[in-house]
């Protein structure tokens, strides 16, 4: 057998909830732990209680209460439905989970890392190691090795469980930093070694007496240390709590109104919070079902919503994109069940919402969150009439994400922290209950982020007050993200929707290149449709109708890749990166508007 590891370095969080949690980094200067602290309250609030002291307790509640009930659904990415969970069987299978990852050496407070695709054994193991107390590090398979190596040294992880498509890049990973190696592979499934510990193959088929430990508080378990797939530098560690987790679930849950009769879609990969928190944990906590997807297939999408009887999904904008592209319209015994599809984790553009809700007449709930603050921080209500949510969507330039839902503030900010007033642009900033401890050994990023009482999100954005003094705040784009022409703050994403609202345009991205006259200048990178004929001529003459001179693209590139993200978020920075040597070349160009807008030539 291999050898366990010593205990991960970092030691449990200190934290109690009248003070706020603190860092587990017992570096951060008492200062920075303070802001930290006054983030994760709502100074005018009492404290939110958990009525559960932990995930743990949360799960054998809600097997005891109806053991019989489906819990989780797994399926191919074809449709096929390969295995099933009941409550009873969950709460069972947790417990063997639990026991199993004492064996290997895990305790309380011990990293966990996980590198795998959507498999419904994943969810066990996180849901195992919580109850264990023990924090799980979800790894994206799409990360490069190196990238891979630093997010497991970082973190201290001390076993790293894999799946069998990832095992040899695994197994290179674990030598190299010694930590336990286990193949996660399907049941029934030989390993490659039979020294090598297996999942879910080792579980006892015994029932478990591995109780567990009434002393676990939320506040004090680390839940989750999701790394942020930034396109410079090393990736951040985002360091949740029990307590985020149960925050979030609990606001979700009341904002959206879920209950045992919930069934949720989750097409999301599983080593994001999105994935974990709002399609797993808040159906948990719901007392609801899943059906976990292996991998996202447009083909299958409608036909799984109508066969397993699904009320939610949560979506990313690609995916509607993905979506609206197919010939496939959506069944009509869909829309009996699925009332209504929540959206969020990337730019929405306003003709996509609409087109989505027009095509498919299933209303579009867009929200924002970040790993951060744990998951939705706001979603447009569901109590708007059709005409309403409409309005929201499409009135003001960009889609509203909604309101503020419970245990959670939001407020537009200038950079030196004062609030700014209604359609005035700023820093969108949060606090509340599911405000993260930080980034994990970063005091510089926490410096930044953690400021008068606020975690600063680095997204730009505006609200506006509605006449039943409701606060539907707004996204503009990422501040890193801005193109500063003349000293003027423009929105990429504006240029992006004019950009893909022309019919041979399948991908379009706005990026800034720098420029001696206006310090930068617009650029734009384009795929076009297949079998579409596009010229720079005709791009630019479309824009220069639909966009002040400022906006427009100077310069055009075409491509045929659409460089996203996993979780659907466009690789804007790392996108221009990529093109600054061509665009080095128009550095000292002036350029002037060689078209007419409205009739009057413009120099």
């Amino acid at each position: 057998m291999p050898t366990r590891p010593h205990s991960p370095a970092p030691g449990p969080a200190v934290s109690t909830r009248s003070s706020g949690p603190q860092p587990a980094d017992p570096e951060l200067h008492a200062e920075l732990r303070t802001e930290i602290a006054r983030a994760r309250t709502l100074p005018l609030s009492e404290p939110w209680v958990p009525s559960h002291r932990n995930v743990g307790s949360l799960l054998e509640r809600q097997t005891r209460a109806h053991p019989d009930r489906l819990y989780l659904a797994f399926h191919a990415a074809d449709g096929e439905q390969i295995r099933t969970l009941t409550y009873g069987e969950l709460g069972d299978q947790v417990s063997q989970t639990r026991t199993w990852l004492r064996s290997l050496g895990v305790t309380p407070g011990a990293r966990v890392a996980v590198l795998a695709g959507n498999l419904d054994y994943v969810i066990l193991v996180y849901l195992g190691a919580w109850s264990l107390g023990a924090c799980v590090v979800p790894v994206n398979a799409s990360e490069s090795e190196e990238r891979k190596a630093f997010i497991l040294q970082d973190a201290h992880a001390g076993w790293l469980l894999a799946e069998s498509e990832h095992l040899k890049e695994a197994e290179r990973l674990t030598q190299r930093l010694g930590l336990v190696l286990v193949h996660l592979c399907e049941p029934g499934t030989p390993s490659r070694s039979a020294e090598l510990p297996r999942f879910p193959q080792d579980l006892s088929n015994e029932p478990s007496t591995d109780a567990l430990d009434p002393g676990l508080d939320a506040a004090d378990c680390e839940a989750l240390l999701v790394y942020t797939s930034g396109t410079t530098g090393p990736p951040k560690g985002v360091l949740l709590d029990q307590h985020n987790l149960l925050a979030d679930a609990d606001a979700i849950v009341s904002w959206q109104g879920w209950s045992p009769a919930t069934r949720a879609l989750c097409v999301l990969p599983i080593h994001h919070v999105n994935g974990i928190v709002v399609s797993h944990l808040s159906l948990l906590y719901a007392g609801g079902s899943v059906v976990l997807c292996r991998r996202f297939r447009s083909q299958t999408f409608w036909g799984l919503v109508r066969s397993q009887n699904i009320t939610t999904t949560s979506l990313v904008p690609t995916l509607l994109e993905f979506l609206l592209d197919t010939k496939a319209e959506r069944a009509p015994e869909a829309a009996a069940t699925l009332s209504s599809v929540l959206c969020g984790a990337g730019p929405l553009r306003v003709d996509t919402a609409l087109r989505f809700e027009e095509r498919f007449g299933i209303p579009l709930i867009h929200g924002y969150g970040l790993s951060e603050t744990t998951g939705y921080n706001c979603q447009l209500p569901l109590d708007l009439s059709d005409n309403e949510r409409l309005t929201w969507l499409r009135d003001y330039g960009f889609p509203s994400i909604g309101c503020a839902l419970p245990h959670h503030e939001l407020q537009i900010q200038s950079p030196d922290g004062t609030p700014m007033a209604a359609e005035e642009r700023g820093e969108i900033c949060i606090r509340g209950e599911v405000v993260s401890r930080g980034y994990l050994a970063r005091d510089d990023a926490n410096r930044t982020s953690f400021r008068n009482g606020w975690f600063r999100s680095g997204d730009e954005g505006f609200f506006v007050d509605a006449a039943d003094g409701r606060r539907f705040f707004f996204i503009t784009g990422r501040i890193k993200e801005l193109i500063i022409r003349g000293g003027v703050n423009y929105s990429p994403l504006e240029i992006d929707e004019v950009l893909s609202s022309h019919p041979g345009v399948h991908f379009a991205l706005a990026i800034p290149f720098e420029n001696r006259y206006y310090g930068e200048e617009v650029a734009a990178y384009v795929v076009p449709e297949e079998g579409a004929e596009l010229d720079r001529e005709v791009l630019e003459h479309w824009c220069s109708e639909r966009l002040d001179f400022a906006r427009c693209p100077k310069v055009i590139f075409f491509g045929d890749e659409v460089p996203f993200t996993t979780t659907g978020k466009p690789r804007r920075i790392e996108l221009a990166a990529r093109l600054k040597t061509r665009l080095d070349a128009y550095r000292d160009t002036q350029f002037r508007e060689r078209t007419l807008r409205a009739g009057h030539p413009q120099d």
